[in-house]
C-alpha cells in the first residue's frame, strides 16, 4: 500500500498561506528590505521541514512494493489438436453475365407482348375449321 503524502501537502499549503500573510504584513510595515520577524523564520524552517518530509516519503513510496504472492507453476501443458481436412468447396453454377433484372420497360415490352398473342390466339380459336 502506498505511503499517503497528501496529508503532507496540506500542511505545506497552510503552511504557505501563513507565511506570506506574515511577510506582507512585514512588507506593508517594514518595507521589503526589512528584516523578516522570529514567526516568519519559524514558519520557513517549518516549510523546508515539511518539504523535506513528502520528499523523504515520495522517495520512500517509489522504493515500497508489496509482495504480489507465488506466480502460477503450470501443470497442464496443452496439446495441439490435429487440424481437420479442409473440404472441397462444390462448384456453383456461372451465371449469365449482364443485366441480373430486367427494365421497367423490358417488363412492359414483354406484357404487351403476351397480350397480344392471347388476343391472336383467342381469334383464330373462334374461326371454324375449313376442312379441304
Amino acid at each position: 500500500m502506498p505511503i499517503r503524502t497528501a496529508s503532507v501537502n496540506r500542511q505545506l499549503e497552510k503552511n504557505g498561506e501563513r507565511l506570506h500573510r506574515a511577510m506582507m504584513a512585514r512588507i506593508h510595515s517594514q518595507g521589503a528590505e526589512g528584516e523578516p520577524s522570529d514567526a516568519e523564520r519559524a514558519l520557513m524552517q517549518e516549510r523546508e521541514a515539511l518539504k523535506e518530509e513528502r520528499t523523504r516519503r515520495h522517495e520512500e513510496a517509489e522504493h515500497h512494493q508489496r509482495h504480489k504472492g507465488t506466480q502460477l507453476v503450470r501443470t497442464h501443458h496443452a496439446v495441439a489438436k490435429e487440424q481437420p481436412k479442409p473440404k472441397a468447396k462444390k462448384e456453383k453454377e456461372a451465371k449469365p453475365q449482364g443485366k441480373a433484372k430486367p427494365t421497367r420497360a423490358e417488363k412492359q415490352a414483354s406484357k404487351a407482348a403476351a397480350l397480344a398473342a392471347a388476343k391472336a390466339a383467342a381469334r383464330k380459336s373462334n374461326k371454324p375449321a375449313v376442312k379441304g
